[in-house]
């Protein structure tokens, strides 16, 4: 074994059989020594983001969930929703798409010692383990004073909130809105917005998730539940001029709703009048799923606009190298302010697979974060 690899850890596995059930359960697997460019990380922090709720759980229904023997779960998948499944069935697949922890065992190159005994984050999967091996190259070492906890989530929800910002820039927006922006992500974002200048809408769905924004600077907080909502958030578009939307929702009317909007709000200064609408494009992201139901268009909003998906991972791929340096360095630098996530409670890898625990973390109610620490309860 190189350095303090431990040869063999314990890792989270998410399984779909053919049959119709989701299987969590905790599998052995080997740690090859590292390459010479690699190092292995004792995982001390992944969060449970949305994201990987949906690799995780499948589309289980978990009213059936049921635990053991041992620390598995198991769940039924309605068999109507089994075909959306098909590309996953009976693989078992592990799980968590970013985490932080310390560097035990290094390659051979330079750069891969650098990093031995420091305490690093990385992406890239499988991070509801243990240990991880990843390319030296690819983990970012973490600030003087950071925790693991502090890093776990320093990828995903940072690098998305300044992706946005990027994306409303190379598009030639000059405003944003946002949807569910009372979540960890939403208040990144608008602390990004306020630090650098930029006019942002937030939409959330509660008085209590207005104040969580509003406690941090936010001046355009919209709850989405409220009579005067539709009328609100054109007043809010026409005042700054947003023309770009990120949605975490999907499906139900608000995505049409918000496209409504900035028409109505551009047709307050419209020169003249048009049957087609105006002539400024309007774009609609969805990046997320919170309502999986069918996404309902009122098509009132002329015809320069524009609806498609938008994934942190194809962001990055069209960013160069330079630039995509840049951002992870602002995360860097801002780990404990702009970027600091908080936890509801911190779970082992055994309490991952509670049924209880598995309910709890799945509500993606807003303001709450898990964190798992692969450690706990296995020592």
């Amino acid at each position: 074994m190189a350095n303090g690899n431990p040869g063999s850890g314990l890792q989270l596995r998410s399984l779909i059989k053919a049959s119709g059930e989701l299987e969590l359960s905790l599998a052995k697997v080997d740690i090859a020594d590292p390459a010479p460019d690699e190092i292995v990380v004792r995982i001390e922090g992944s969060p449970i983001n949305p994201s990987d709720l949906g690799l995780l759980l499948g589309a289980a229904d978990l009213s059936t969930a049921k635990g053991g023997p041992g620390p598995t779960l198991t769940a039924t998948v309605p068999q109507p929703l089994m075909r959306a499944m098909a590309g996953r069935i009976d693989q078992s697949l592990p799980v968590g798409n970013e985490g932080a922890g310390t560097v035990v065992a290094a390659g051979s190159d330079p750069a891969a010692q650098a990093l031995l005994g420091k305490l690093v984050a990385g992406i890239g999967g499988a991070m509801y383990a243990q240990y991880r091996t990843l390319k030296a190259a690819d983990a970012l070492p973490l600030p003087a004073g950071a925790t693991a906890a502090d890093g776990a989530s320093c990828f995903v929800n940072p690098l998305t909130a300044l992706g946005m910002v990027e994306t409303m820039k190379r598009e030639g927006h000059k405003a944003l809105v946002h949807t569910a922006a009372a979540s960890n992500l939403g208040q990144m974002l608008q602390k990004v917005c306020l630090a650098d200048g930029i006019d942002l809408v937030n939409i959330v769905r509660s008085a209590g998730q207005a104040k969580i924004l509003t406690d941090i600077g936010a001046k355009h907080v919209l709850d989405s539940t409220s009579p005067s909502f539709v009328a609100d958030l054109t007043d809010a578009l026409a005042e700054t001029g947003a023309t770009l939307a990120f949605d975490a929702i999907g499906g139900g009317k608000l995505g049409g709703q918000i496209l409504g909007a900035m028409e109505a709000a551009l047709n307050r200064t419209a020169p003249v009048y048009s049957r087609y609408g105006s002539t400024t494009h309007k774009q609609l992201y969805i990046y997320g799923g919170l309502d999986t139901g069918p996404s309902e268009l009122a098509r009132n909003y002329g015809m320069a606009w524009g609806i498609g998906g938008w994934l942190l991972t194809y962001f990055l791929v069209k960013t160069p190298p330079a630039e995509a340096q840049k951002l992870r360095q602002r995360v860097t630098d801002e780990l404990k302010t702009t970027f600091a996530s908080h936890y509801t409670a911190e779970i082992g890898l055994a309490e991952a697979l509670d049924p209880k625990v598995v309910a709890a973390y799945n509500r993606k109610t807003t303001g709450e974060k898990y964190l798992i620490n692969p450690s706990k309860g296995l020592d």
